[in-house]
This record gives structure tokens, C-alpha cells and sequence, in this order.
């Protein structure tokens, strides 16, 4: 979203999608990002704009985002527009034997082969993470997501939209988890996008943290108490202050004060944009409640404490719907009634039946009907494999995610 515009809460959206290109004929890894935007643009700028939609490179050349043009005014027309797009890359993909891939992994590529950097502008910032890192691993070169934008327009609006971000985030990969195989095996994981990518920068691991964010609710506290520590953590390894940017903050949630947004990283691409923006209407219907504070007060959102927030997370990438959730304070912000424990998939249906299908468009109903009957597109993948989990049945699998994405369909077994 621009830096000029200071929007208050739910008054824009900003939309990311990343995408995988693949051979078309064994879906490899087809790394020609920069050929996708020099087709647009006749230059191998990182972002071109067209329209409603920007096309923008990633830290790989085998993924290219596609994002709204500074903030949306709604959510309802913008699955028409990616999958226009989208349309017209595959175009661009098709002389050049290549397609696009939906999901959060490729299921079976080799990062440690195949990963190629982008090579052009903005090269010193991917340099400095490869030098530091050591980018050629799947935390790094194989994780595709969706990211929303969200606004805030003074200080007490980021407080109360900060402290409803740290609640949701547990539970998210509860109906976005798409990434269950990774080296052609399934791992036993659900949401193996965020597990790579809480672990990846172990190195200095600050900067990821708990992937939760902390307690913090102001500008001044916010960058006082963790942007500097960042900072610091990170100064021994660039001298330079190429990464000491607000984006360093690789938490699932992250505060961009340079554009007035949190920004939330913890969603699992799916197989179309239709469900991408479903999850989206879910996620800020529900963040929508706690700011309105219709179940807790601000000040209870606010003492809510790290540790639960982390452990649900946890049990959420590793089982998403099926994790259980046994913290009845948790439970009890949503007035679900719980003897114990109950799944997280159990508790979404319930926010959905009595909450979100009657705050949120109807169009979003029946995509989301899908995800909470038939489980989040990592439980319709493995349910697509059976026992047959052959990298051939893997194949024809992704063939089919493919063509919902070119056809903006719901994948179903």
C-alpha cells in the first residue's frame, strides 16, 4: 500500500500471491521469472504495474507474485482479476514450455540444485541473505504464500488491529494449510511452508522469533523493543545496513510503519485465487470481531500471553483442522463451549456457522463450506493420493491444482 495513503481500519486491502513455474511437460522447475516480466515491461525491472495488478519477482527466479496496485476497496472482484492475470502469464509461459503451479511447496524440488537467485536489481539484499543464510533450502527458495495488508491510521488503530492479528494467527493454518510433501514424501506435516520457514533463519533466530508476534501495541514500543534488537542482532552480518528494514521482522505477522500495514505471512497459498480470497474474507471477518471486541475487551487481548499463542500455532502446522487446542482461555474467547479441548477445525466451523456466514459476503460461503467439510487443500491433497504416493501419483495430482488454478476451480476428491 503507498506511504501517502493513511487508511483507517478495513478500509483497504492488499493482496500477494505467490506462484511456482514449472516445465509444463514433468512440472521441474522452470526458473525464468525475470523472462515472465522483460515480456511485459521490455526490462528486468522487479515490479511492473498493470492496472488493478502489479507483477513483481521474488528471491528466486521460479516465482513471481502478483499483488493489488496499493489497497483494494473490497475483496469480492479481485479473484477475476488475478485469474486474469494469471491467464495472461501462462500465456507469456506457454512459448517457453512453462506453467504456472498454485500450493505453498513444490513437492519435490531439489533446493539445493535448483535453486536460482534473482539476478538483477535488488540483487545486494538476496546476495546478503544468500551470504548469511545460505538461501539454496527449502525455508528459503520454496515457500509460496499469500499475504494480506491491512491498515492502520494512528497508533490506537495499530494497537487494537496488532493485538486481533496475535490471536488469529494460530489457527490459520487450520484452514490454509497446502503444503504436505516436500522431497516427494509426505512428511507427516501439514503445513511443512511454515515449518521451513520458522526454522529457517536459526542462524539468528530473533529474527523469526516465535512466529507469533509480541505484545506490543505502539509505534514507539514496537521499534524500541524489537525492531532495534533486530537491528542489532542482525549488525554483525551486514556491515552494510542492507537489511536493517522493517521487513528484516520475519514474524508471522509484521508491523510496515513505511506504509501504514500489518502485514500477515502465515498463510499457505491455495489451488486458485477464488479460495485464496476466501480464507482472506475468513481470517479478517474474524480479526474484524476481536477489534470490534465483540467477544474480549482490547485490554484482555492485550494481556493474552506468548506462550499458548506459540503451542496452538504449533499443533496447528503440524495437524492443521485436526490439531487440538486445549487452552480453555482460548477456547473461551470465542464462547465456544469446550469441557476440555476440542479440534481446530471444530472451532473454525463454529465461528463460521454462528459468526462469519452472516457477517462476511455470501460469496465466500460455499468455497469456505468446501475447506471446513472436505479439510484444507494439504488434507484434499492426501486424500486425492490415497496409498498410491508415487512421485507419478504426486504428478498427476499437481496437474490437477493446476488446472483448477487455470480454471479458478475448488479442488475436490
Amino acid at each position: 500500500m503507498p506511504k501517502k495513503l493513511k487508511l483507517h481500519l478495513f478500509e483497504g486491502y492488499g493482496i500477494e500471491l505467490e506462484y511456482i513455474i514449472v516445465h509444463n511437460d514433468d512440472l521441474s522447475i522452470l526458473p525464468v521469472a525475470d523472462r515472465v516480466l522483460h515480456a511485459v515491461s521490455g526490462t528486468y525491472e522487479p515490479e511492473v504495474e498493470l492496472g488493478d495488478l502489479n507483477w513483481s519477482n521474488e528471491l528466486v527466479l521460479h516465482v513471481v507474485e502478483l499483488k493489488t496496485n496499493g489497497p483494494a476497496s473490497s475483496l469480492e472482484d479481485l479473484p477475476q482479476k488475478f485469474n486474469r492475470d494469471i491467464g495472461k502469464i501462462n500465456q507469456i509461459l506457454k512459448p517457453m514450455g512453462g506453467r504456472l503451479m498454485p500450493t505453498a511447496m513444490h513437492p519435490w524440488m531439489d533446493p539445493l540444485k535448483e535453486t536460482k537467485l534473482w539476478p538483477h536489481e535488488y540483487n545486494p539484499i538476496y546476495e546478503s541473505y544468500n551470504r548469511i543464510f545460505s538461501c539454496q533450502g527449502h525455508g528459503w527458495s520454496n515457500l509460496q504464500s499469500l499475504h494480506i495488508n491491512l491498515p492502520f491510521a494512528n497508533d490506537e488503530e495499530f494497537g487494537r488491529l496488532h493485538a486481533a492479528i496475535r490471536l488469529v494467527l494460530p489457527i490459520i493454518p487450520a484452514i490454509a494449510a497446502s503444503s504436505p510433501i516436500v522431497d516427494g514424501k509426505v512428511t507427516g506435516i501439514m503445513d511443512n511452508r511454515l515449518e521451513a520457514y520458522r526454522n529457517n533463519q536459526n542462524k539468528i533466530p530473533s529474527l523469526v522469533g516465535k512466529v507469533i508476534p509480541e505484545p506490543l501495541y505502539t509505534k514507539k514500543d514496537y521499534r524500541k523493543k524489537l525492531l532495534q534488537k533486530l537491528y542489532q542482532d542482525i549488525d554483525p552480518y551486514d556491515t552494510e545496513d542492507i537489511l536493517k528494514q522493517e521487513w528484516l521482522n520475519s514474524r508471522g505477522a509484521i508491523a510496515r510503519f513505511d506504509r501504514n500495514t500489518i502485514e500477515i505471512r502465515v498463510i499457505d497459498i491455495q489451488e486458485c485465487p477464488f479460495a485464496d480470497l476466501a480464507i482472506t474474507a475468513a481470517i479478517v471477518g474474524l480479526i474484524r470481531m476481536f477489534v470490534s471486541e465483540h467477544w474480549i475487551s482490547f485490554n484482555r487481548q492485550q494481556d493474552f500471553p506468548m506462550e499458548p499463542l506459540a503451542d496452538i500455532l504449533l499443533a496447528n502446522i503440524k495437524d492443521a483442522e485436526t490439531a487440538i487446542i486445549t487452552d480453555q482461555y482460548y477456547l473461551e474467547m470465542f464462547d465456544f463451549n469446550s469441557n476440555s479441548k476440542c479440534k481446530a477445525g471444530e472451532l473454525w466451523q463454529f465461528i463460521f456457522e454462528k459468526y462469519l456466514s452472516k457477517s462476511i459476503d455470501e460469496v465466500w460461503l460455499a468455497p469456505l463450506q468446501i475447506i471446513l467439510q472436505k479439510g484444507t487443500l494439504s488434507r484434499r491433497i492426501l486424500a486425492a493420493l490415497g496409498n498410491d504416493r508415487s512421485l507419478e501419483n504426486i504428478r498427476d495430482v499437481f496437474l490437477k491444482l493446476m488446472d483448477c488454478l487455470e480454471k479458478e476451480e475448488m479442488f475436490r476428491t
